[in-house]
């Protein structure tokens, strides 16, 4: 008899059209059946990947998943072809630093005065979010960032939504902020990407894989002005993913050396923590290439991500429910 798939947390981070990389990691992890999403936190591209996810399990299960993860990245590429101009191949991506450069000194107030986002009408025409809301069997925590205050803001429960999952994904350069009862968000990826201190106070999975896509090394000095870019974009969004595992580091070294009273340690979870990264799969895309939705590229990215998780399943699900398969201290601060 099969033994029964073990719940874990997912957390799910941003990174553009790079998501597509998570929905291979994902589909992998449900077509394989050994593991159940016992809680979701999310950012931006890992924010859509997160409800496409789960308004897909609610019709059926793990089969409803895959297809309603497919269907969403499929309408990504499909409607990112009306705004890829007719140029050669390669040439789009070519100019994309430059476009980006130029989003710099340009306002989406001004380049988008009508706050048009083809996103909007995917999530609108593809998700449920009032089954979303109700459902509790995967919660969800989408994080954005409030601009009047600078901080993370985490969307759960009855307040998940369309215009949450916008703020999520709302890089300021290039859209509209997204008002949600009188306050504007911004992406999340500034103060949480994704954010895992939900994960602490809610009763969910003692299990946390975290799948990764922006890379956290990279060999070398960027010297172009595109690479010095990149790298940086890199550093700002693994930030406050990083000052949370060291958070996480210091509370299992303090479980773990028995340097609490019985009483503070009820308080604290010890949290196993297990990766899928994406720093080799990913180390030789450009930022420029986040924006790149053809359907090959897309698909190229959730191929390496179903092997990602292939190998992490082959070598690292033994220690479900067991252990720990990363060190977070020797893997991600030293």
């Amino acid at each position: 008899m099969a033994k029964p798939a073990r719940a874990v947390s997912l957390a799910l981070q941003g990174g553009g059209s790079h998501g597509a990389y998570t929905w291979g990691v994902l589909d992998a992890l449900l077509e394989d059946g050994r593991i159940t999403p016992g809680a979701i936190t999310a950012t931006s591209a890992g924010a859509m990947n997160a409800v496409a996810l789960t308004h897909g399990w609610l019709d059926d299960g793990r089969d409803g998943a895959r297809a309603s993860l497919e269907a969403f990245w499929h309408e990504v590429s499909r409607r990112g072809a009306a705004f890829r101009p007719m140029m050669p191949g390669g040439t789009f991506l070519k100019l994309m630093p430059f476009f980006d450069a130029f989003s710099r000194l340009t306002s989406p107030y001004d380049l988008n005065p009508y706050n048009l986002d083809p996103l909007k009408d995917i999530l609108d025409a593809q998700i449920d979010f009032e089954r979303l809301r109700v459902q509790t069997g995967i919660p969800l925590f989408v994080t954005a960032t409030c601009v009047t205050t600078g901080r993370a803001e985490v969307f759960t429960g009855q307040r998940i939504t369309t215009d949450a999952v916008l703020a999520s994904a709302c890089l300021p350069f290039i859209r509209q902020a997204v008002e949600i009862d009188g306050e504007p968000y911004w992406d999340g990826g500034f103060t949480g990407n994704p954010a895992l201190w939900p994960l602490f106070y809610a009763d969910t999975p003692g299990d946390l894989l975290i799948v990764h896509i922006n890379p956290l090394k990279r060999p070398g000095t960027p010297k172009s002005a595109d690479d010095i870019m990149n790298r940086v974009n890199e550093i700002t969004f693994n930030a406050s993913l990083m000052a949370e595992l060291r958070a996480v580091a210091f509370v299992k070294r303090l479980i773990e050396d028995d340097l609490l009273k019985d009483a503070e340690k009820a308080r604290l979870r010890n949290l196993h923590i297990h990766a899928v990264r994406a720093d080799e799969a990913l180390k030789d895309y450009s930022a420029a290439s986040k924006y790149d939705t053809s359907w090959r590229f897309l698909t190229g990215l959730r191929d390496a991500g179903r092997q990602a998780a292939k190998d992490w399943l082959r070598t690292c699900h033994q220690h479900i429910g067991k252990r720990s398969s990363v060190d977070v201290r020797a893997d991600y601060l030293q």
